[in-house]
């Protein structure tokens, strides 16, 4: 009787450890971060691995007004999807699966307009946090008594709850800074913003920038704060010289080859003729620095302003030109695999990427 019962302890005391084995499991399981390694999406959060032919910077609707007149009053998103859904839905047809959508608060971001357009779609949007600083016209008012911890501290809140009750959660921070030789103290608040919100959330920083010297001054100060150059996004590196895409492109920078488009006005080789884009990116390729760069036309831009949304630009030009020309210089398909999906995949991953 005694070995009956003792037998019967021991397999309670397996089946206890058990059960407690599979709840501290649970719990490891549920308490790791949803957003570590993971993109987010209007629809929350993916595997990176799932979105293929990613375009890098594009936008849908745009509102020039102002940050203190703009707001959702200001369009009827069935309008708007009316007239963006045969551009967008072009862009499906012709193989891209993911838009990276880059318009910021305060100059038309809606991400309740992404996510009913991917609903009807199919196609994958991410939207973002951050303030567009490129003029003080869109920075809202109370950017100038906000200090750069506020700053990151509401932004990091839209990361975490959502965006103003939608429960949608950006994928990524963009800002933008003025395209002078140096940074303005705004232009400085607004890049320290992006490092402590990605030190605590992990977003990628993608900023509307331009020449080389801004970009620079914005790499230090990411290093000044402990962020590694592999979180920032060098948007419009198309407007640098080739040697400095190069060098940032070498510390880990992202190099954001933008405005990507057929001009039948321009002559082959031509700044910014397709044969321009295809070349610079063909010596990024001989630099061994090919998994350093992005490509998007920044494209879309329904205008509220304009009757009818105005002219909508569309999101094929890369596919149907640029490739096709990279194909041309010896490109295979895995190099394009890499510009189009791999590279965004891995840029636009949610992860902390701290100095060493």
């Amino acid at each position: 009787m005694g070995n009956e019962n003792h037998n019967n302890d021991y397999a309670w005391n397996i089946i206890l450890w058990l059960i407690l084995f599979l709840v501290f499991g649970i719990i490891i399981i549920t308490c790791k971060p949803e957003s570590r390694y993971v993109i987010m999406t209007i629809n929350g959060p993916v595997e990176p691995k799932t979105l293929t032919t990613s375009l890098a910077h594009e936008h849908i609707l745009v509102d020039f007004i102002g940050a203190d007149s703009t707001g959702y009053f200001r369009w009827d998103r069935d309008s708007v999807i009316a007239k963006v859904i045969p551009v967008v839905m072009k862009a499906k047809e012709a193989g891209v699966k993911t838009i990276y959508e880059c318009t910021p608060e305060f100059l038309g971001r809606d991400p309740l307009l992404l996510k009913e357009l991917s609903e009807i779609t199919g196609i994958t949007f991410i939207t973002n946090t951050g303030y567009y600083g490129f003029s003080n016209k869109y920075l809202p008012q109370t950017f100038y008594t906000t200090d750069a911890e506020a700053l990151a501290e509401k932004w990091t809140g839209e990361f975490l709850n959502g965006i103003e009750g939608t429960g949608i959660r950006p994928g990524f921070i963009k800002i933008a800074v003025n395209s002078a030789d140096s940074l303005s103290p705004a232009d400085e608040k607004l890049i320290t913003a992006a490092a402590l919100t990605h030190l605590k959330t992990g977003l990628t920083i993608a900023s509307h920038t331009g020449p080389e010297k801004p970009a620079f001054a914005q790499i230090a100060i990411l290093r000044k704060n402990g962020v590694h150059p592999s979180a920032f996004i060098w948007v419009h590196a198309q407007r640098g010289t080739i040697e400095s895409n190069i060098l940032g492109a070498k510390e880990g920078t992202w190099i954001s080859l933008d405005n990507v488009r057929n001009r039948p006005n321009l002559k082959p080789g031509d700044r910014f003729s397709i044969d321009w884009y295809a070349d610079r990116i063909t010596e990024l390729k001989n630099q061994g620095l090919i998994n350093k760069i992005l490509l998007s036309h920044d494209s879309g831009w329904y205008d509220p302003a304009k009757p009818g949304g105005g002219t909508i630009n569309g999101y094929t030009d890369i596919l149907e030109y640029l490739i096709p020309a990279l194909k041309n210089r010896g490109f295979t398909d895995s190099d394009i695999d890499q510009l189009l999906i791999r590279n965004p995949a891995e840029a636009f991953t949610i992860n902390i990427r701290r100095l060493p």
